[in-house]
């Protein structure tokens, strides 16, 4: 649900969706996005409000993991990008269904630890 969502959103900011639950291994990316010369690798956190923020309920160990998907990413498509980096799109529902969407970029980056 919420990575439905967020697509749909980033395609409507202007973005174009790359691929979608991209899995190589045991790594996975939740969105591949465009927008110039810069792709985006997003995760999506779907939440209920006030439980966790989304940034805060992205481990350490999950963004290894993402960085690690990303670097296989581009290696299978040279040339895809000048730039890339690490956005969240978090995804808040609530009791009666209603979403609030927001997209966070660079919300992390390629050497944290």
């Amino acid at each position: 649900m919420g990575e439905g969502i967020a697509a749909r959103h980033l395609a409507d900011e202007g973005y174009e969706i790359l691929d979608r639950n991209w899995r190589v291994g045991r790594l996975e990316i939740d969105l591949v996005i465009r927008s110039g010369n810069t792709v985006a690798f997003v995760e999506v956190k779907t939440r209920r409000p006030g439980v966790q923020t989304p940034e805060e309920a992205l481990s350490s160990a999950q963004r290894r993991r993402i960085r690690r998907a990303a670097g296989a990413w581009l290696s299978r498509h040279p040339g895809a990008a000048a730039e890339a980096r690490f956005d969240i799109v978090a995804v808040e529902v609530d009791r009666r269904g209603r979403c609030r969407v927001r997209h966070i970029p660079e919300a992390f980056y390629g050497d944290d630890a």
